[in-house]
């Protein structure tokens, strides 16, 4: 008897569909597939955006701001002094033994452009976009460790299961262009001891996934037919699966079915699409010198290329994550080596997007999940994993963000004459992320989803728009 009352439930959900013309299916389906030219769904901003897309180049394992650009000549005079006690008061850090020593850069700053910017001499040819990007040298964060605090960078909160920054810009945004993901992520290294959590959707809908590229090989692992297939029975596999999986969201209502149901049509156009588009080689040999892009290799230089040509065909967020930032050792040798391999490609996509008239309306964004101690780390020995190094420092680190409705040029905030602390205008995380939600249209204290009970955010109950850097 319960199996009958049950299947006559199901039955009468269904018939109350169909007589209104238009089943469960369809009108979830309808959310999800017919999208605007601008924003999927019907999704519009809560206000007039300045960026319509976000490229972030993340730096797995923080790359230190002590050398790259936060210049401190009185660190550097008192190299190797014992650390003042003053200093070190209710500091944590995650690996430094009893031995404290200032330990000043090795490398030499300038000022550059009209706006003299500070910047090391690891990075000429960022330096030559001195005037197009935005520093924040006062950036502070919850988490001394790198996978809690990528986590907490990416989601504003330093454990997994929450949606990242990606997910939730396109739920709130939505896709521009129906053949492609609106979230895609490239790597050049491991992952990092965070992941795939950096990308998750967490508890939004998982349409809202951060999609892997890769640059060499298949773009997206199992998007190609399988063997013997061809694009015509995959097309009647497809079709027979729709209509089963339609049938069960008619009866069971879970937009996760919806999703499903869209994805693998998203899968089946994007099989024509993704090829042509990873295909660097069709670029010009003056692009590719200009990047340092070899087609066919996997590299920083070949994602920021693949990063242009994502936006160009309507990607809403582009996520490069580079990895072997972290120096706890040796970073007289390990940092030149890392920031080679970024300099001449984030200072060719900032150029060439601007040139495409495109750098007005993208946003670029660069950093990492903390900084690095004005502390030596490492000392004594002849292995090179006894030459000094840096700690991570949660309390001071810098970011840069360049394009869309970015003030260019600008500076803000500082920290004392060591790096140890913040100085003027302290920018925490949830304030940066708040900065890019209001950047791409969004408030970040409204786009919120509810999850067991209560309202979520990504920047959790926390942020204020750093109005300083905008333009």
């Amino acid at each position: 008897m319960q199996q009958q009352l049950a299947h006559l439930k199901l039955t009468d959900r269904r018939s109350f569909f169909q007589r209104g013309g238009l089943s469960l299916g369809a009108l979830a389906l309808c959310n999800l597939l017919q999208a605007a030219p601008e924003s999927a769904a019907g999704k519009q901003p809560h206000f007039a955006p300045r960026a319509k897309r976000v490229i972030y180049l993340h730096m797995i394992g923080a790359p230190s701001q002590l050398d790259l650009f936060d210049a401190k000549p009185e660190l550097v005079r008192r190299n190797g002094e014992a650390c003042p006690e003053s200093l070190l008061a209710g500091k944590r850090f995650a690996f430094l033994g009893a031995e404290k020593k200032l330990s000043g850069s090795k490398f030499k700053f300038a000022p550059h452009g009209e706006s003299g910017q500070q910047m090391s001499e690891l990075l000429p040819n960022l330096a030559k976009m001195a005037d197009e990007i935005a520093v924040v040298r006062s950036l502070h964060t919850e988490e001394i460790n790198h996978a809690p605090a990528q986590i907490f960078l990416h989601t504003g909160f330093g454990r997994g299961d929450r949606p990242s920054f990606g997910s939730w810009v396109t739920y709130g945004l939505g896709s521009i262009n129906a053949d492609l993901p609106a979230y895609v992520v490239l790597l050049s290294g491991n992952a990092g001891g965070a992941g795939t959590a950096m990308w998750s959707s967490g508890f939004l809908p998982s349409v809202n996934q951060g999609v892997q590229f890769r640059s060499q090989g298949d773009a997206v692992l199992f998007l190609s037919n399988p063997q013997g297939h061809s694009n015509d029975s995959r097309r009647r596999v497809l079709d027979a699966t729709r209509a089963l999986n339609e049938a069960r969201l008619a009866d069971v209502g879970d937009p996760e079915i919806a999703t499903r149901i869209s994805q693998y049509e998203m899968a089946f156009r994007m099989q024509t699409k993704v090829p042509e588009l990873i295909d660097i080689g069709a670029e010009s040999q003056e692009t590719l010198e200009r990047y340092g892009a070899q087609p066919g290799k996997a590299s920083f230089a070949n994602n920021c290329l693949l990063a242009r040509r994502l936006v160009e065909r309507g990607v809403r967020v582009v996520e490069l994550y580079d990895a072997d930032w972290d120096h706890h050792s040796n970073i007289a040798s390990s940092l030149p080596r890392k920031a080679r391999d970024v300099d001449q490609p984030m200072a060719a996509l900032l150029a060439d997007l601007k040139e495409r008239g495109l750098l007005n309306d993208t946003l670029v964004v660069w950093g990492s999940e903390f900084g690095r101690t004005p502390l030596a780390q490492g000392l004594g020995g002849d292995g090179e994993k006894t030459k000094p190094g840096r700690d991570h420092h949660k309390d001071a680190f810098t970011m840069w963000l360049a394009g869309g409705g970015i003030k260019p040029g600008c500076s803000v905030g500082a920290t004392d004459e060591f790096g140890f602390n913040i100085a003027e205008r302290p920018v925490h995380v949830h304030d940066l992320n708040a900065t890019i939600l209001h950047l791409l249209g969004l408030d970040h204290e409204r786009l919120t989803f509810q999850y067991q009970g209560r309202e979520f955010r990504l920047t959790d109950v926390h942020g204020h728009v750093v109005r300083e850097l905008l333009a």
